[in-house]
């Protein structure tokens, strides 16, 4: 049963999955999880403070370390919805960069040459739909992360001339909330090593409401497969 008060989508012994709301840290999350259930919570995997979306926590050391080999392993699976300015030269492609993380200025570079910090980046995504806005135009799209390098969604579509929707970090000129959200979260549960699968669509607030397609997507409703 979901949990609309904290917006909880699945509990057991061993996880906790959740909606993490946009402009929250994913270890203020934890914590205010650990509130709730009186217990400590294990953040095993990020989202970007301004980014919402599913995530999973773990409630206890073996579960944290059952997760954290299924993010090595390739096993866990993340994909996002994104709204991009302008659209993609194909509909459907993959894209690999190498990235370098300034920790000091908190912000994410596309580079030439490996050198020490620098780190391979890779994913697939395609168009879903594309519509005017404000005399331009703006593309919904899917991202599935390969690897999950920090902020790597952001920096590889802004390199490519697709800054999301209010990511001035990364050259939006469109104010407000950055507009990527993780929808759709898979992995293995750790309590029976049976498949899992969580999506939930971004809110209907701007620029989400401005696609047709959007709500067709998957479905509105989180669900367990």
């Amino acid at each position: 049963m979901r949990d609309t008060e904290t917006d909880i989508l699945y509990e057991d012994e061993n996880i906790i999955v959740c909606v993490k709301p946009a402009n929250v840290d994913s270890e203020k999350m934890a914590a205010l999880l650990g509130d709730k259930t009186n217990r400590e919570i294990f953040c095993v995997h990020r989202l970007d403070a301004p980014v919402g979306g599913v995530m999973a926590f773990a409630k206890t050391k073996l579960a944290a370390g059952r997760l954290s080999d299924s993010i090595r392993e390739g096993e866990f699976n993340k994909k996002y919805l994104a709204v991009v300015s302008g659209e993609p030269e194909y509909e459907n492609g993959s894209f690999e960069d190498l990235l370098w993380h300034d920790v000091r200025g908190n912000k994410t570079y596309v580079v030439k040459r490996t050198r020490r910090g620098v780190r391979e980046a890779r994913l697939n995504y395609r168009k879903i739909e594309s519509t005017n806005y404000r005399g331009g135009r703006i593309s919904l799209i899917e991202a599935e992360l390969i690897t999950g390098r920090s902020h790597q969604i952001r920096v590889q579509f802004a390199s490519r001339k697709l800054p999301l929707w209010g990511d001035g970090k990364y050259g939006s000129c469109i104010n407000g909330n950055i507009a990527l959200f993780a929808y759709r979260l898979s992995f293995k549960n750790p309590k029976d090593g049976s498949l899992i699968c969580f999506t939930v669509m971004p809110p209907e607030v701007l620029p989400w409401s401005l696609f047709k397609k959007s709500g067709k997507l998957v479905g509105t409703e989180a669900y367990n497969e």
